[in-house]
């Protein structure tokens, strides 16, 4: 038969839609051109594939040779397509069984001697062919990754001839070894116990990591801000599978790995201040996730704050609300995920003095007025907590620390996160406008001392509903069944401090 289809994936965003490898022979000069918005580095398959065809011994067809990629109107990218493709020439030759090739499907780049390469994405393709029912067929390279995947059937090749005596049934490929997934232990991560003094930030990112709520330090120089910062990875709850494979995922895309030992270990991603809005929320002719899509369930971490470009800062706002950023050009759009928890640290002034004790800062009220502006309202008001951080003395700094390490902190908040899940299986944080009706009930007295608040803090509806939100974070953490006047009180102090 002179036709034959071959199943693979394409790559689109995080998604990977199935691609139908048509090959077709007839008669006139030989010749092979590949059809279906291919981009360059598909086209240039037609010669790595003949050439991976003749190295392994294998009768390339003097014939014409046509490759259509369906749907057509997806564009195709990379050279993950150059194993397909060979396949579907061999089988529309004659040379594969073509029943063999509807139960598999096929990812891999072909060097020019026949040996497979990896390719990017692999994770993606993993995951939609298992739910298709379809085993998948990998180069090696790709094989800890895809073994992520434990429900999936995921065979490892090391060559294209490896591929056809398994499709001819001459060898059985082995399957791709599925390594005991986990997160790293707390106790090898930074601990909180190293932070001396600083109780009440302590408080903060204990709630922040709680209800996965958005967190900004305000200090001067050496208060810790990003030391306390770092710590939060050891007191946040291990990722579910689920949550851990989007992640993978997304890693995958970007060209990046996921370690087998630790790939449920929330994300903590640190830009530097000089990173650009693509670097940040992704973006490139073919879009590539960004930071703040590989913090997706995890922390994304920006220190200095004020000494990122506002342009930068300002398009993290529609990502902070929606969980995730769509990224659109001329001939595609693709939606990242990105539901991460934003923590920041800044200065209260450009020297980092103004209202240090000693007396320091010679900073001018306009200086200091345009140093904060760098930083808009409305970003500002999506934070839900903000914590002005004192300097700590050099006496507590000699002092044995005495603070709670991060393994109790972390039972605290397991426990608390726990409750949310229970109650509307999602951290407090997320909790819509009509879930809050429900989860974050007040007296009449409540309501009262939150209206004052509101009033004479200037909160705008959104401060109000998130002060509700880390209230019944505080809440959770007491094992509260519902908000009290206390924990009330000590959510509006966090809308109080800050820039």
């Amino acid at each position: 038969m002179s036709l034959a289809v071959v199943y693979t994936r394409a790559q689109s965003g995080v998604a990977a839609p199935l691609v139908a490898c048509e090959v077709h022979l007839s008669g006139g000069l030989p010749g092979t051109s590949i059809v279906g918005l291919p981009e360059t580095a598909v086209k240039e398959a037609r010669d790595r594939v003949r050439a991976a065809i003749l190295n392994a011994q294998l009768d390339y067809p003097q014939r014409r040779v046509t490759v259509n990629l369906a749907p057509a109107d997806l564009p195709k990218d990379g050279g993950r397509f150059d194993l397909p493709i060979a396949l579907g020439i061999l089988a529309a030759n004659g040379s594969l069984p073509q029943q063999a090739l509807r139960e598999h499907e096929f990812v891999g780049e072909l060097a020019l001697s026949g040996e497979l390469r990896a390719v990017q994405g692999v994770l993606p393709a993993v995951l939609h062919a298992s739910r298709s029912g379809r085993r998948v067929i990998v180069p090696r390279g790709n094989a800890a990754e895809a073994a992520l995947v434990s429900h999936a059937q995921v065979l490892v090749a090391d060559s294209l001839l490896e591929v056809c005596a398994h499709l001819a049934g001459r060898i059985q490929l082995t399957r791709a070894e599925n390594a005991e997934p986990g997160a790293i232990p707390a106790s090898t991560l930074p601990d909180l116990a190293d932070v001396r003094g600083q109780p009440q930030a302590r408080r903060a990112l204990e709630i922040a990591a709680a209800g996965s709520h958005n967190l900004l330090l305000h200090g001067p120089p050496g208060t810790g801000k990003t030391l306390l910062a770092s710590r939060l990875p050891s007191i946040l709850p291990p990722l579910e599978e689920d949550e851990a494979l989007e992640l993978a995922a997304i890693r995958s895309v970007a060209g990046q790995s996921s370690d087998p030992a630790a790939w449920k270990q929330r994300a903590f991603r640190h830009p530097h201040h000089t990173a650009s809005a693509v670097a940040l929320v992704g973006g490139g002719s073919i879009p590539r996730p960004g930071e703040i899509s590989l913090a997706h369930h995890g922390v994304l971490f920006l220190d200095e704050l004020p000494e990122f470009d506002r342009h930068v800062l300002e398009v993290l706002r529609e990502p902070l609300e929606s969980g995730y950023i769509s990224i659109s050009r001329a001939a595609r759009q693709v939606d990242f995920p990105a539901r991460f928890q934003l923590v920041a640290a800044m200065n209260p002034c450009p020297c980092g003095y103004a209202g240090d004790p000693s007396g320091r800062c010679r900073c001018s009220a306009e200086a200091i007025a345009r140093y904060r502006a760098r930083i808009s309202g409305p970003l500002l008001d999506r934070i839900d907590l903000k914590l002005e951080m004192p300097r700590v003395s050099h006496t507590q700094l000699r002092q044995t620390s005495t603070g709670e390490p991060s393994a109790t902190v972390r039972e605290r908040v397991v426990a608390a996160r726990q409750r949310q899940l229970e109650r509307a299986a999602k951290p407090n944080a997320w909790l819509g406008t009509r879930e809050l009706e429900g989860c974050c009930a007040l007296t009449n007295a409540d309501h009262a001392l939150l209206d004052r608040a509101v009033e004479r803090l200037g909160l705008s509806a959104r401060a109000y509903h998130r002060v509700l939100r880390v209230a019944r974070t505080i809440a959770d953490l007491a094992a509260a069944a519902r908000i009290g006047s206390e924990h009330l009180a000590e959510a509006i102090q966090y809308q109080r401090a800050g820039a």
